[in-house]
């Protein structure tokens, strides 16, 4: 079994170009019938995903989660064709009905490729330079998953070897995250990755030399990579020359020390005879005259539509049986595998099966109490940054399937697992950092955007959970990963320090202010503030038991007391996993808990101004509840009764505190409540003094409290 070379050498026959021809006209008629969606690529790229679907690549049609296939990602989403017709031809779940209802409601066959919706998709796309960004997490992920399962194995014989392959537009090379991820990838020596840059200097304002006119290819040869120009109008006349495709196809993946960029000069929409080499052929249905043009062109019936000869599809579809016999090379040397590595087999299997490690519960550490009861300050505490590095060096030996890193900030953000090497190449090794290509500690540089892709990538491209680091604030530059990870439900985990204007002296340009309710404004991503190191334990405990959704835990630089669990009327902290929990309850004058006529809620740094404002409303009879809520997201995910336990009906005042902005705070607090938090930018001071200038204080909560009662 040899995964360097192409799936079979190179063919172009008279009946793939008919089945080509078919594709494209398919193409146009199935924009045509939806009335819009983006039919040019589609037309002029079907002979280069032919290639890739019949040739190069391996994969199985009738498994599309087959372990050895190659992944292909359509970077270029809004040319969802492009795969979708692939898909069909190979007989891999799509049908021409599915064709017929691109872009309609509950089709298989939605706008662009999404995750999880149609087979053979690997990840949604369609928001520009997500695909190619993510598929370097994919490649990372394939390299980092071989090095666990079968380091030894000479490249390109080993069952975990695959190849990433991407087509790109020039809407994707334009967008910063492909340069920040193409970087890396090429820093990396990604030899895994091959990408097809459609280069037919078209988008939807027409001609790109309007905003577009670097030297691609010596870009990307700079970042380290194996450039090769294919250029179909070399002659001067158009030439779908496959063949010189499919050797630049062939020489990409038997290289093995860098990723490959492969310049493909095309014209969009050829042979449309109108509307070829246009704007108005990308985004836009070919209407009824060029559609009957291009398919007297390629020799059609301009009267007929969908039209597809069983013949021609039964030849696409021979290459279910060409699969097959490659599978089997496959399964049998899977089956070597299996039988000479069985702890590895355990844990593909246990990694296969999504199942938790033995020991996994065990592994979370418990914190003492560190905690001053009358708020003197002699309490020293822990930053919850720091407790959370702790957590992922407690879950290092047990958990091999977890890694990550930052983006340049591994000792602000504490993502570094105590003794684990770096994912580095050998020669990119430095005096701090030691490593080898199946290293665990990532190193995304200062490159946020990408990192959030990468995570994205490794997260749906493997059996790996990943994460990443940075500061909060920094959680801007990455927002359209995380959001497309939401959409997807990928797993990925975002480790976000500096939680506040807690961080003190960098000030307002470092300092969040809205970044926490503009991260909960997101759908389907869980974010995580906990408030204490116990609750940190807790919060990674949850995440990663959890694996329908991103999450991103927030975490402090200054130190927060450890509160004294079970102790003291202090609950234990695996309310936590519940998102909201009695962290101590109201009590009358002998210590018995009552109905609370207060009900003080934090999350994060300010919980320990809650249990403070508690004294105070305590010692002057009002009976007054704290509740720690660290995730709202799965605090509403709780059924009705136990959101009810927490923030009972009782006519009881509640105030939030929470060092940002109160957006959100509303639906928690009730018609009885009111937010104590921050409206406005910080400043460079430490972070006792801003939190006293700006009322961010335990006897502001109070206050707010008795404010309430008096009304």
């Amino acid at each position: 079994m040899q995964r360097l070379q192409p799936a079979r050498e190179y063919t172009y026959s008279a009946v793939d170009r008919k089945a080509v021809d078919t594709l494209r006209v398919l193409a146009a008629d199935a924009v045509e019938k939806a009335g819009h969606g983006h039919p040019g690529t589609a037309i002029s790229l079907a002979p280069v995903a032919w290639q890739l679907f019949q040739n190069v690549m391996h994969h199985d049609p009738a498994d599309a989660t087959w372990a050895g296939r190659d992944r292909f990602i359509l970077s270029a989403g809004h040319s969802s064709l492009t795969l979708y017709l692939q898909l069909f031809a190979a007989g891999a779940g799509l049908e021409i009905e599915d064709l017929q209802a691109l872009r309609t409601w509950g089709s298989k066959t939605p706008g662009h490729p999404e995750y999880g919706h149609t087979d053979g998709v690997e990840i949604t796309t369609g928001p520009l330079g997500q695909g190619l960004a993510s598929a370097v997490g994919f490649a990372f992920a394939q390299r980092r998953l071989r090095g666990l399962l079968d380091p030894d194995a000479a490249l390109g014989t080993s069952p975990f070897d695959h190849h990433i392959f991407v087509i790109a537009s020039d809407g994707d090379l334009q967008e910063g995250v492909t340069s920040e991820a193409s970087s890396l990838a090429g820093h990396q020596e990604l030899g895994n990755l091959v990408v097809i840059y459609d280069d037919n200097e078209i988008s939807i304002e027409d001609d790109t030399d309007v905003a577009f006119s670097e030297d691609v290819a010596a870009r990307y040869e700079a970042y380290g990579w194996h450039v090769q120009t294919v250029d179909w109008l070399a002659t001067g006349d158009y030439v779908e020359d496959t063949e010189q495709l499919y050797a630049a196809l062939a020489e990409a993946k038997a290289q093995t020390s860098k990723p490959s960029l492969i310049k493909l000069r095309t014209v969009i929409g050829w042979p449309s005879p109108g509307k070829q080499d246009t704007g108005a052929i990308h985004g836009s249905k070919l209407g009824g005259e060029e559609l009957a043009g291009l398919k007297t062109v390629l020799g059609f019936d301009p009267e007929q539509h969908f039209a597809v000869d069983d013949g021609v599809l039964a030849h696409a579809r021979s290459v279910g049986e060409r699969s097959v016999a490659y599978r089997a090379a496959w399964e049998e040397s899977y089956a070597a595998w299996r039988g000479a590595n069985e702890e590895r087999a355990r844990l593909f299997d246990r990694l296969t099966a999504g199942e938790l490690p033995e020991g996994f519960a065990a592994a979370f550490p418990a914190f003492e109490a560190d905690f001053d009861a009358s708020f003197s300050g002699g309490a020293k505490g822990m930053a919850t940054r720091a407790a959370s590095g702790k957590v992922l060096s407690a879950l290092a030996p047990v958990m091999p399937e977890l890694w990550g890193g930052s983006a340049d900030l591994a000792g602000s953000n504490n993502t570094t697992m105590d003794g684990e090497p770096s994912f580095i190449p050998v020669t990119r090794q430095t005096s701090t950092w030691k490593g080898g290509p199946y290293g665990r500690t990532l190193h995304f540089g200062i490159r946020e955007h990408a990192a959030g892709s990468i995570v994205n990538g490794i997260s749906l491209g493997s059996l790996l959970r990943a994460y990443m680091g940075t500061f909060l604030i920094f959680s801007d530059y990455q927002r359209p990963a995380i959001r497309i990870g939401a959409v997807m439900g990928t797993p990925a985990i975002y480790v976000w320090t500096h939680d506040s204007i807690g961080l003190g002296e960098d000030g307002p340009t470092h300092q969040p202010v809205e970044q926490l309710a503009s991260l909960r404004a997101i759908p389907g991503l869980a974010v995580v503030r906990p408030a204490d190191a116990n609750e940190v334990s807790w919060a990674w405990k949850t995440i990663l038991e959890k694996t329908d959704g991103p999450a991103g835990i927030v975490l402090s630089r200054q130190n927060l007391p450890v509160f004294p669990r079970d102790e003291q009327g202090f609950a234990g902290a695996e309310g936590t996993a519940r998102g909201a929990y009695v962290l101590l309850d109201a009590t009358d004058d002998s210590g018995a808990a009552v109905e609370p006529q207060a009900i003080l809620i934090g999350t994060g740094s300010e919980v320990q101004l809650a249990v403070a404002a508690r004294d105070q409303l305590q010692s002057e009879g009002v009976p007054t509840r704290v509740v720690s809520a660290p995730s709202l997201e799965w605090f509403d995910a709780q059924d009705e009764s136990y959101r009810a336990s927490v923030l009972p009906d009782n006519g009881a005042v509640r105030v939030s505190v929470e060092a940002g902005i109160a957006q959100g705070w509303a639906k928690y607090t009730g018609v009885r409540g009111a937010q104590v938090s921050l409206e406005h930018y910080g400043a460079s001071a430490d972070f006792q003094t801003l939190f006293r200038e700006y009322g961010i204080t335990a006897e502001a909560v109070a206050a707010a409290a008795r404010d309430l009662l008096g009304r």
